[in-house]
Parts: structure tokens; C-alpha cells; sequence
């Protein structure tokens, strides 16, 4: 866990905090990967977000906004008031991303697998304009039970979208229970593998195997490329790691969010900031 990593967890709580509603679990999961890509993939600070030829993520799962929207504070694109605004009516933070309030979001995602579907237009898109910018899409595991993945799954690897990378946040639960006690999903390599996509496993939460596979990604050629990311629901939160409650349509109460800060090891000057939403002044 870098030192990112655990802002965009701490932040990201805070804001659910704050809003009183909100989904933990995944925003905590992913939020690694939203990190290295943040960092090392992506110019999502203003004006670069703007350049026709910037990659593009794509947060499929976006349910989990909280932990773009972490990162979008920390880079200037969010103002420090609007910390307390998530969810909050006339607020441009929406529950899920909103393209025409916060338009570094790329696309308004929310309703499962539709997210995905846009992220291969991009791509196609990208590629007719012949520029060779790459798009990384963040797919949640209970949302490839939706059909409409595996149509897209099909679309990108006919089109052979090889500038396309999917990044399975696979920490094995959805809203109500385990994947596996809903909708199976295993064999998933093999059934990446067989819509001729170029499959990695790797663990979510190490960000030098993140890295190798990303890099490795981008080597790949006439095919798209899906990262396998296994996680754990609520990394890096004690009470919240592995318990499916804590996917989301939770509030968060003023001591479960100290306790959640201390184990994501913030100071109690950095508590206080959070309690009060001063976090990005």
C-alpha cells in the first residue's frame, strides 16, 4: 500500500462519511489500482485531462466513485468544500460518475456493464482518429454477471482493441453475499481466455505486480489484454475487510471512521480534518 493508496482509502471514507450513504467495500478494494493508474497511466489533472490523446479510465464499477473522486481531490480537479458534498442534492458529486458534472469521469457508469461497453467505443474511437492512447476499464466481479460484459468482451477482442486493458477489481463479493454463493465466476481465466483475450492473475494490492502486468499489457498486440486483480472488500480497514455488509448502503458512523483512520494510519490532527471535512484545505 503506498502512501497514495492509503490517502485515496482515507479520503474516500471520509467522503462516504460525510454523505452518509455510500459503498466502502469496493472503493477500498480497488483503490491500488486506482492509484497506479492515477500516478502512472493517467494526466487527470487540470487542463491535461483535456488532451484528445490522454489515456482514459473507465470506472465501470461506479459504485465505488468514492475512490476516483479521493484522487480527483488530491489533484486539483475538486474543490476542498466539496468534501462534504457527496451525494448531497445540487452537488456535482454525484453517487456514481456523471459525465456533465465531473467530465474527467469519461462516462456516466452506474447501471453494471455499461461502463465497459462505452470503454470499447473509446477505443474504437481512438483508433479511427489513429491516436494511440490506451483505455483502462475497472470491472467489478459481481458486475461481469451482467450479459452485456461478455458482449463486450466479444465486440473488443473481434475488433482486436489491443490498446484496451480491463482491470477486474476480484475481491469476490457483491452487494448482498460471496460471488461464488450468487453467480459463480470460476473458471474466469478460462473463460477470459477463451474470448481471446490476453489474461494476467495478479495480487490487487501489490503495486509492483500491478505495474509488471500493465507494462506487459501494453506489449501485447492484436489482442485486448484483462488484469485478473484478486482483493479483499474492504482492504485495509479491520472491521471491514472480508464482510459483505460493508459493500455499501451503509452509513459510517463518527467512531467506526476514527477507528477505520487509525488503522490507514493517520494522526489524530489528520483525524480531526476528516471529521470536519477540512481534508482538502
Amino acid at each position: 500500500m503506498t502512501d497514495f493508496s492509503k490517502i485515496i482509502r482515507r479520503d474516500a471514507l471520509a467522503l462516504l462519511y460525510h454523505a452518509n450513504s455510500g459503498h466502502p467495500g469496493g472503493a477500498l478494494s480497488c483503490a491500488d489500482i486506482v492509484a497506479f493508474l492515477w500516478e502512472h497511466e493517467l494526466s487527470y489533472k487540470y487542463p491535461d485531462w483535456q488532451k484528445p490523446d490522454r489515456n482514459r479510465m473507465v470506472l465501470s464499477k461506479g459504485h465505488s466513485v468514492a475512490a476516483i473522486y479521493a484522487a480527483a481531490g488530491r489533484s486539483g480537479l475538486l474543490e476542498p468544500d466539496q468534501a462534504t458534498s457527496l451525494r448531497k442534492l445540487g452537488s456535482s458529486l454525484q453517487g456514481h460518475p456523471h459525465v456533465l458534472d465531473t467530465p474527467w469521469v469519461e462516462t456516466s457508469t452506474g447501471s453494471l456493464g455499461q461502463g465497459f461497453s462505452v470503454a470499447v467505443g473509446m477505443a474504437l474511437g481512438l483508433r479511427h482518429q489513429k491516436i494511440s492512447s490506451r483505455v483502462y476499464v475497472i470491472l467489478g466481479d459481481g458486475e461481469m454477471q451482467e450479459g452485456e460484459v461478455w458482449e463486450a468482451a466479444m465486440s473488443a477482442a473481434h475488433f482486436r482493441l489491443d490498446k484496451l486493458c480491463v482491470i477486474i477489481d476480484y475481491n469476490k463479493m457483491q452487494s448482498d453475499d460471496l460471488n461464488e454463493n450468487i453467480m459463480r465466476l470460476e473458471p474466469l481465466v478460462d473463460k477470459w481466455r477463451s474470448f481471446n483475450w490476453a489474461v494476467q492473475e495478479i495480487d490487487g494490492h501489490d503495486m509492483e505486480a500491478i505495474r509488471s502486468a500493465v507494462d506487459n499489457a501494453k506489449k501485447v498486440q492484436g489482442q485486448p489484454s484483462v488484469i485478473i486483480a484478486h482483493t479483499l472488500k474492504g482492504k485495509g480497514v479491520s472491521f471491514m475487510e472480508g464482510v459483505p455488509e460493508w459493500h455499501g448502503s451503509v452509513k459510517i458512523t463518527s467512531e467506526q471512521l476514527k477507528h477505520a483512520l487509525k488503522d490507514l494510519g493517520a494522526n489524530q490532527e489528520q483525524i480531526e480534518d476528516y471529521l470536519n471535512g477540512t481534508f482538502w484545505r
